[in-house]
């Protein structure tokens, strides 16, 4: 198994979002266009998926900036239904950093018109990477 195959992020994974970010002053964003296989009602992209486009767009903003983290929590409020088809831009900004271990990030998922459908705010965890490296030979071993 290749050692980098996150289901957001990684170009290896075969089921992948292969999500690619670009940073533009303090925000990181992608695009990102959902096909049939993403949808949840009829139509319209499954909620879980987009959540998980801006946990991934959240922690990549301290990623790109060489902070390994985790996601702690996770609010997502959803205002109206993301369409499949259409292409979607996801935006993350940091607002409030605490004993640099803890950061708040807020994301968002905005339409192809420039509504904002869906918002969504974070913590992350600063993460001893060394620590998840030494741990990654026992995971999946019981």
């Amino acid at each position: 198994m290749a050692d980098h195959m996150c289901f957001g992020c990684s170009p290896h994974n075969p089921i992948g979002l292969k999500m690619k970010f670009f940073q533009h002053g303090d925000i990181v964003y992608t695009t990102f266009k959902a096909d049939v296989e993403h949808q949840g009602y009829n139509g319209y992209m499954h909620g879980g998926l987009i959540s998980t486009l801006l946990d991934e767009t959240m922690a990549q903003w301290l990623w790109i900036r060489n902070i390994p983290c985790m996601t702690a929590e996770m609010t997502v409020r959803y205002s109206e239904g993301v369409p499949i088809g259409r292409e979607l831009r996801v935006e993350s900004r940091c607002v409030d950093q605490r004993r640099d271990r803890l950061f708040e990030i807020e994301g968002k998922i905005i339409l192809p018109g420039g509504n904002v459908a869906v918002r969504s705010t974070a913590k992350f965890l600063r993460i001893d990477i060394s620590e998840i490296q030494k741990n990654k030979k026992t995971i999946g071993q019981d």
